[in-house]
This record gives C-alpha cells, structure tokens and sequence, in this order.
C-alpha cells in the first residue's frame, strides 16, 4: 500500500556524494587478491587518492598504526574444533573467550586448508586488549534453520569489540542456499521472514576487515552498525544474481568508513548507505551482477533519516540492474505490489509532497550504457526540490544497438547544474 503523504516527516540531506564510474558490459570479475601478511602492511599510506575539490583528506584518517609486537597466538584447534563437518561452533566461543580475555594482544587463527562448521555465533566485546581473527581456512554456516530460531538475523555477530582486525585470506560461506529458496521474494506462497545476515559488527570502533572471501550470504553479507572508523578493503563479495536480498555490505549509523578495492556481485545492493551513516567513501569498487550502489532505502515507518558526506569513486557497474540511487520509501512496495522494474544510472525517487530533501550530490566523469532509454531520473519532492545536483562530464546512452545513440533523462522538481559536456541532457 501507499503511505500518505501528509503524514511523512522525513528530511534527509546528502553532502558531497561524488561518482566517478566506467559503466559498460559485463566482464568477468578479477581474481580475489592475494592475502597479505596480517602485520607487515601498508596499505593507505602511499596511495592517498586526491579529491580537491571535495576536500576529502578532511573526512578521513590516513594515520595507520604499525604493530611490532608479536601478539598470542590462538588457534580454534587447540580448543577443540574437530573439522569433521558436525558443529565447531563451541570451541571457536571457548576460543574466542580465551583471547578477548587476553591483557596481550592476540590472534585468533583458524587454520587454512580446513572447513569448519558453524552454528550461530557472537563474538562479543569488550575485550582486555587489541584482538585479530585470522580467518585462513574456511568458515561454513550449518544449513539447519532450528539452529537460528533464538538469533534475531544474525549468523556472525561481532558486539562492541574495539580494536578489532578480521582478516588472512579465507572464506566466510553463508550456505545460503536453502534460505533463498524458502524466501518469499522467490516461493510467492511462502510467507516473509528476515533471513541472518553472515557477518554483522556492531558498535565496533576502529575496525578492520580485509582479505576475505564471503559467499552465499542467508541475507545481506557485510554489515556494519554503529561503528566508528572502519577500514574494509581487498574483499571478493559474491553471491547468484538471483539470490533475494544479499546486499553486499550494508551501511548504517557507521561514521568514518573506507571501503576499497573490493569486488562485489549479489541479489541486491553491492553497498547499500542508510540513516545515520556518516563520512563514507567507497574507491576502486566492481559491482555486479546486483542492484548497483544506493543510499537508502529511507525514511521506513515514516522515520526521519540523515544521511552525509558520500565518496563513491572509481567504480565500475557491470551488468546490474540499477547504476546508483538515492532510496526513500515514499513510493512504497511489497510482495503484494511490486515496484516497477527500474535500470537507471542515476536514480533519485523522492516525489511524495513534503516528504524529502536531498541536496548537494555531485556525479562526475561517468560513461557507459544504461538498459533502459531512461539513463537518469530525478523524482523529487514538489514541496522540497532536489538542489545542488551537479553533473560533470556525463556520456550515457542505451546498451541495444538499434537503439538511439542518445539516451533520455526523466527530471522532476529538481535543481540542475552542469559542467562540462552531459549526455543525455533534462528535458524538464
């Protein structure tokens, strides 16, 4: 059903969402990068991208710290982990207990060339020093769905530990399978449940992930809640095309986030930014098959939403269903009334009266092809237009041959400024 529209007090303002895209035809993903030594690195350092006019070296904390000290060593065998594909979920806790106790730092090690099976888990704070799970080998969820009945959407919950680095070049499996096809967005008969998300972090402050592969999520696969100061970087993020709601990492009331060099294809977003996230920036992104990048969805149960300060640059958007967007739930939708089926490169919906303020988002250096003849589309609120919307240096047009060479943009109640050549131009 559709929400009223005199009754939706929701504000958002958006500052300083830059895109810079090479959107073309499908190509195949890259291979996952090679781990690097948990300890030894530099990565951030010597590669400081530069965004003048965008003054992003004041968003962001370059200073990485370098450890030299050699933390306890704890590996989940010694605790009992059996990899004999029954449940090592009791001693990856006792494991985990033992080095967040720790007054040393530690490291938590789960050996490589080994699957280990797990039941949901929490891998709670705080702990008595810095601590690092190693993650080598790989990591499976079990496929018993009584298993999660006590768990609230979660499989992988990491709760208020500071100081925390997941890393080594493993693999994180959701098993996902079995929940997709018992998810109502695929069996219409069945009805809606929340499936778990594979890896959640919440309120954990000065956060790094990196190295990983994480597959097949339940649901969404990365997701980042209340979290100040995070880095994730060099993560391969995959799931089918048709997998139902398997956002790639998911954004919320987290500041300071820097997520780079990560290839990601799913079911739904490859990063979705909602309410309360500040400070974002998104570099050297490959997003698809999924739903592209998108701010939102906003404003759910008619709550006010805030969102500021987004950097996605140096991206690229293959062979998904939608470029970037800016979400609200004005124009709401369920299983019983779908939306309709959208392909833009840009998409802006914020067109219920007095419901919405999105301002200052800036698109920059962006080529390639759109599905649909309808490249860039800009709803807005009658009551709140859309203002400060830059486009800089755009050439878009329809993929299909025997289409026109120049795509259309649909443009409403919204404040256009353009510099340099745009393609394809607002006609409204």
């Amino acid at each position: 059903m559709f929400l009223k529209p005199h009754c939706l007090p929701l504000f958002i303002t958006l500052f300083s969402l830059s895109l810079s895209s090479c959107l073309g035809s499908y190509r195949e993903h890259p291979l996952h990068p090679k781990p690097y030594h948990p300890y030894f690195h530099t990565f951030g350092v010597s590669n400081k991208p530069n965004y003048p006019t965008l003054n992003s070296a004041d968003l962001f904390n370059y200073n990485i710290e370098i450890r030299t000290s050699a933390p306890k060593i704890v590996n989940v065998d010694a605790f009992g982990a059996k990899v004999n594909g029954r449940d090592d979920s009791q001693a990856f806790k006792k494991a985990w207990k033992y080095a967040c106790s720790s007054s040393q730092r530690a490291t938590l090690v789960v050996p490589k060339k080994k699957v280990y099976h797990l039941k949901p888990i929490d891998f709670s704070g705080p702990c008595k020093s810095a601590i690092s799970l190693n993650i080598q080998g790989t990591i499976r969820a079990t496929v018993n769905h009584s298993d999660y009945e006590r768990y609230e959407g979660r499989w992988l919950y990491f709760d208020k530990v500071q100081n925390l680095r997941v890393e080594g070049g493993g693999i994180i499996n959701g098993n996902g399978r079995t929940w997709w096809e018992n998810s109502c967005k695929i069996n219409k008969a069945l009805p809606c449940k929340e499936a778990q998300r594979a890896v959640t972090f919440n309120e954990c402050n000065n956060l790094i992930v990196a190295s990983l592969l994480i597959k097949n999520a339940q649901q969404m696969h990365l997701s980042f809640r209340k979290c100040v100061n995070v880095k994730a970087f060099n993560l391969l993020v995959k799931a089918p095309g048709h997998s139902p709601n398997t956002d790639g990492i998911h954004v919320t009331e987290t500041q300071n986030i820097n997520i780079n060099n990560c290839v990601i294809g799913t079911g739904d977003d490859c990063i979705s930014i909602v309410s309360g996230s500040k400070n974002v920036r998104a570099t050297g992104i490959t997003c698809g098959p999924g739903h592209g990048i998108s701010i939102g969805s906003l404003g759910a149960r008619k709550s006010a939403a805030y969102v500021s300060n987004v950097l996605v640059n140096n991206t690229i958007l293959s062979g998904t269903t939608n470029g970037v967007r800016i979400k609200t739930w004005q124009n709401y939708c369920d299983q019983q009334k779908p939306c309709p089926k959208q392909i833009y490169i840009y998409y802006i919906n914020a067109d219920q009266v007095s419901a919405v303020r999105v301002s200052n988002v800036f698109y920059k250096n962006m080529r390639g092809t759109s599905a649909s003849r309808v490249a860039m589309k800009f709803d807005c609120s009658k009551s709140f237009p859309c203002r400060g919307i830059f486009l800089q240096d755009v050439a878009l047009r329809p993929q299909e041959e025997e289409q026109e060479d120049i795509g259309k943009a649909s443009c409403a109640n919204v404040r256009l400024s353009y510099r340099g050549n745009v393609s394809p131009p607002c006609s409204s």
